[in-house]
């Protein structure tokens, strides 16, 4: 027997002349993230179905679930555009409920105007015909234990009594591309994750530090890539090397401003690669004042060596916040593996909190930065991590 998903999109009926540019987009990734099973996603009247067989209709739920710009999605019985077609079918979904969900009420949305009945009337005589046929059924429209929902198709009308919800938000890639900085902790996936949500698509940075971090802090940064792929598909990801600049800030420049020297160096190799890839903005973790490199004056003067745009979409989350998204997109028990990444080695004991930057460009003439770059630019490797 084959199934019926009945896919629900928000913020996108409401872009006026672009909508149809944003259906578009959300009807590819829609198809994309069920390329590799027997479904298939078709437009209807303000919304999208997907029909699989009854076998997979959990795994396809799954996957569309996760897809930016679906706000919720139903499995559905299908019925004939004729009032007695509905109530028919009325019957046959109320009678496969539990039998302790014995109050209800209906409720219709009626996009197809040639239906000659109104939404109120298809109420009435459906409710009508529940009470009628289904014994022990009783009327609540304050507190019912189900809602039968009818939508009013251009080609059939769908009955309904539950929901999925979906994560909302933008289509991928229809706002652009951006870099994520992704780390081996909680909050760069979450980023990653937000800013998705808001319709960039993304490519992976992850600065590791082998040999002095293990093999595993990588594999971590893959493991996270493939998480944050089940709500976008296929992330670039690419790894950078930076054992090297890290020795020669440690042996050249004072302590306390080793993380802020490390990071304008990790921002310019970013800005270096996304040039080259056609990126306009980078994604990061910070949060404002969860640490020291994390004040407004440390990413006043990280941010310095840049003109690309950095986005901050964890900027005012506190750590709470992030933790409790970070276990619902299902990145949080790979982020607290106990592996440690680059960021996590060299650490001052007293790291400044309000860096100046004359100071710091100064403590940065002990470097030869032109040559560090290249050398770390020279050890990126790539690979396309898929869910």
């Amino acid at each position: 027997m084959s199934s019926t998903i009945l896919i629900r999109f928000g913020e996108i009926a409401l872009k006026g002349k672009n909508r149809r540019y944003f259906e578009n987009a959300l009807l590819q990734n829609l198809k994309n993230a069920v390329q590799d099973m027997p479904a298939q996603i078709k437009r209807m009247h303000g919304r999208f179905t997907a029909t699989c067989s009854e076998n997979d209709t959990a795994a396809v739920v799954d996957r569309l679930s996760k897809v930016f710009g679906v706000t919720s999605l139903s499995q559905v019985s299908p019925a004939a555009l004729e009032l007695e077609a509905i109530k028919a079918k009325a019957v046959e979904v109320v009678r496969s409920l539990p039998e302790h969900m014995n109050t209800f009420k209906v409720e219709t949305r009626r996009p197809n105007k040639n239906f000659p009945f109104t939404s109120p009337e298809v109420n009435r005589h459906v409710g009508a015909h529940l009470l009628q046929h289904c014994p022990g059924l009783k009327v609540d429209v304050h507190r019912p234990s189900f809602i039968l929902f009818i939508e009013i198709g251009m080609q059939a009308a769908y009955l309904y009594h539950n929901s999925v919800q979906g994560p909302g938000g933008l289509p991928v890639g229809v706002t652009g591309k951006g870099m994520l900085l992704l780390s081996g902790g909680i909050d760069s996936p979450v980023a990653g994750w937000m800013a998705m949500k808001r319709g960039l698509s993304l490519e992976a940075l992850h600065f590791h530090s082998f040999p002095f971090t293990s093999k595993r802090s990588q594999e971590k940064a893959i493991e996270l890539c493939r998480r944050l792929s089940c709500y976008s598909g296929p992330v670039p990801l690419h790894m950078v090397n930076v054992a090297g600049i890290q020795k020669e800030i440690r042996a050249r420049c004072p302590e306390e401003l080793g993380i802020i020297l490390l990071r304008r160096m990790m921002i310019r190799i970013t800005e270096a690669v996304c040039r080259q890839r056609g990126i306009r903005a980078i994604v990061t973790g910070e949060s404002l004042g969860q640490v020291a490199s994390q004040t407004l004056e440390s990413m006043e003067v990280i941010s310095a060596v840049t003109r690309l745009l950095i986005l901050r979409p964890l900027l005012a989350l506190d750590k709470h916040e992030i933790v409790e998204k970070a276990e619902a997109i299902d990145t949080y028990p790979v982020s607290i593996r106990p592996f440690e990444d680059c960021c996590t080695l060299f650490v001052p004991r007293h790291p400044v909190t309000r860096p100046n930057l004359a100071r710091v460009e100064q403590a940065e003439q002990n470097l030869e930065i032109d040559r560090l770059l290249q050398e770390a630019r020279e050890s990126m490797e790539t690979q396309i991590i898929k869910y």
